[in-house]
């Protein structure tokens, strides 16, 4: 037996995304000195699902507090075309509604129904548990240079929405980073 077939009969871990080809994770150009969640658990904040040591340990989440609304700001450190995202989260408390909003800032609970979002996404339980990609509407994110993430209800109805882990896949666009530049002094 030779180690090709040895590799391929080995069967793939079930946790694995399937990321599509050329598309990496994200996580690599969050400015994570401006990075929100709006009714975030103090004990269970936003970095238990987004940052990339905490975001796989089972046992750390995103909560909500005062109800089941989240609402995420996330800005990039440069401009990328974001093509999925994967939400993991318990089936009752998952989210359910999501609403993403490319380059909105200064959103809040009162202003979130004034704007169309540039997409809306309606995950199921199969969603949360699987670790599956959910594809996004590619022509409303080729500019990116923050994203909003509205968590409007979940699964259950319940007071509380939990997320586990929140995965953005996409690519970057080649522009000039504006903190690499230095001023110019004039003489």
């Amino acid at each position: 037996m030779n180690a090709a077939s040895t590799a391929a009969a080995a069967p793939a871990p079930a946790a694995t995304v399937q990321v599509p080809r050329g598309q990496v994770d994200l996580i690599d150009f969050i400015d994570w000195t401006g990075v929100e969640c709006l009714n975030q658990d103090s004990s269970h904040s936003i970095v238990n699902a987004l940052k990339q040591s905490l975001r796989d340990d089972e046992g750390l989440y995103l909560a909500s507090d005062s109800d089941e609304q989240l609402l995420i700001y996330i800005p990039f450190m440069q401009v990328v075309k974001l093509h999925s995202a994967l939400f993991k989260g318990p089936e009752e408390e998952g989210p359910k509604t999501v609403k993403l909003f490319s380059n909105k800032e200064h959103m809040g609970f009162s202003n979130v129904n004034d704007y169309p979002p540039s997409d809306t996404l309606e995950l199921s339980s199969d969603h949360l548990i699987e670790n599956k990609l959910l594809p996004l509407k590619y022509v409303k994110f080729q500019n990116v240079r923050s994203l909003t993430i509205f968590i409007e209800d979940n699964q259950s109805g319940s007071d509380v929405s939990k997320i586990h882990k929140i995965a953005l896949y996409g690519t970057t666009v080649d522009t000039t980073n504006m903190k690499d530049l230095k001023k110019i002094e004039e003489h």
